[in-house]
């Protein structure tokens, strides 16, 4: 008798491998039968209104010239994303004037790309068998959290797909800055940081990983320039974005640019100007002579305008990571009594847990090849010390690095973000987008039997779909994060190099 069991656990997956098809195209035709999922829903289900609302009114703020992140407030509460999301749904709020149908209808375009980029992220590490690439369009979930429900982790999830896939091409410089943006969306991203962090350590120099950084950081901290600079940025700048797109030409004394023009009536907006962007209620122009990194390191920063006049209180609100959750919305803690759930004790421990397993993993799985973590670190920095003994040398030198396999740059990426949605002290609902599209990936990573797989696939997909969430619900889910979790831990690590080289030619 068990023996037949084991047959017939083994022949689901022995007769869809039996059945040979090109992984490029069954993506693309998974691509057009969710987009056309997509547009039914739209059409036919009912919009679901939660933060839309409150969104549009904090941009609004913003757009009228609060710059002060205290004042900023929706109908849900106060501002707490940086201000990269103002930026965003202001443009939006002017592509769509603010009507939730058009607003529907451009998530449900960025639900495609997003899947697009990461069937891209799929095809090229080539983990899963064709018929899983499936998965990846089935959860209920995750369309609401697109295109009924329009929360700005859509975007930042997009953007942090984006930088893997740059990563793949090995684009770091790129994959840096796009990864900056995405933080500057929402926060959760850096829970993608540390492992980011050290396949830089390992694919790159340090001279690169200090360039890489700088980048990075150069959308997030301020630069300033003389008032009468091009490059200067006016205390009341940033106002209206719009929605029609059409080319044009600037006149001899300026760069061409691109213009955008508003669908609906002017609205009275004072500019944004910034180096190779500016931002006005009838136009959007981007210099075509700007080079993407100039432009992209030299736009002051996403939170200028707030941290010249009110930085405590963007800092303190758009970087809150103390900020205590309602116990209602968890669905991963809602087993936990409220009065330990907003403990500072519960949220210590949960942090201690995170660090531990992020340098656990680190040292044993991810830096395996390289005899641990701590031998990385040192041979990284003595290398840096014996090939740049002057910093004349550290930047005119070049670099070398090696290329890490793309399965090992993805494995780091999603294992790394995977420990901390583990860890999270509360995941609401539209959280589950930070984590869904790598679990297809990390469970076949697990050295689990392909049943198995999918009974822990569907069975997180059932905990997110139960509202409101409860004692068994989320301790099932927990349950089933630990389960994925140890077979991460149990499973053979990847070679993580394909080859050594000296950087010409290419980013790092």
């Amino acid at each position: 008798m068990s023996r037949e069991i084991r047959s017939m656990r083994e022949s689901l997956p022995n007769v869809l491998d039996s059945y040979k098809i090109s992984k490029p195209l069954y993506a693309f035709i998974l691509l057009l039968f969710d987009a056309i999922l997509v547009a039914l829903i739209i059409s036919y289900v009912p919009y679901t209104k939660i933060d839309w609302d409150a969104y549009m009114s904090q941009v609004e703020g913003f757009l009228d010239g609060e710059r002060d992140y205290t004042n900023l407030k929706g109908d849900t509460g106060p501002l707490v994303y940086p201000a990269g999301f103002l930026y965003v749904y202001s443009i939006i709020q002017f592509i769509t004037g603010g009507q939730v149908y058009l607003a529907q209808v451009l998530f449900g375009i960025l639900y495609i790309v997003n899947l697009g980029i990461v069937f891209f992220i799929y095809l090229k590490t080539d983990v899963l068998p064709w018929w899983a690439l499936g998965l990846l369009c089935l959860s209920k979930r995750l369309h609401s959290i697109f295109v009924l429900r329009l929360f700005n982790d859509c975007f930042a999830m997009m953007l942090l797909h984006t930088s893997v896939a740059l990563l793949l091409l090995e684009h770091w410089y790129l994959a840096m800055i796009i990864f900056s943006a995405a933080v500057s969306i929402k926060m959760n991203v850096l829970l993608y940081a540390p492992p980011l962090f050290l396949l830089m350590l390992k694919g790159m120099s340090i001279k690169g990983v200090f360039f890489a950084l700088l980048g990075a950081a150069s959308l997030q901290l301020p630069q300033f320039h003389s008032p009468g600079s091009p490059s200067s940025l006016q205390p009341s700048t940033f106002r209206a974005m719009s929605s029609s797109v059409m080319a044009s030409q600037g006149t001899t004394s300026q760069p061409s640019e691109l213009r955008i023009a508003p669908l609906g009536g002017n609205r009275q907006r004072r500019p944004l100007l910034v180096p190779g962007l500016t931002i006005t209620p009838a136009t959007i122009y981007v210099s075509k002579q700007s080079h993407p990194l100039q432009v992209a390191t030299s736009q002051d920063s996403f939170g200028l305008p707030f941290l010249l006049f009110h930085p405590i209180a963007y800092i303190s609100r758009a970087f809150n990571l103390g900020r205590v959750f309602i116990h209602f919305w968890s669905v991963n803690f809602k087993f936990v009594p409220d009065n330990v759930f907003v403990s500072k004790e519960f949220a210590s421990a949960l942090l201690l847990l995170h660090l531990t397993l992020l340098l656990v993993f680190a040292h044993y799985r991810w830096s395996k090849h390289e005899g641990g973590l701590i031998n990385l670190v040192k041979s990284r920095l003595s290398n840096a010390v014996l090939e740049s003994s002057t910093i004349q040398q550290f930047f005119s030198r070049k670099s070398r690095f090696k290329t890490l396999s793309g399965e090992h740059i993805v494995t780091v990426m999603f294992v790394g973000n995977f420990i901390g949605i583990v860890c999270a002290r509360s995941l609401h609902y539209q959280f589950y987008s930070w984590y869904f599209y790598s679990l297809p990936f990390l469970l076949w990573k697990t050295p689990y039997l392909t049943p198995l797989r999918l009974i822990l696939f569907f069975g997180i997909e059932v905990c997110w779909n139960i509202y409101p969430s409860n004692f068994y619900s989320s301790m099932l889910l927990l349950f089933l994060h630990l389960c994925i979790l140890w077979g991460l831990w149990i499973s053979p690590s990847e070679y993580p190099y394909v080859e050594e080289r000296t950087s010409q030619g290419k980013e790092e």
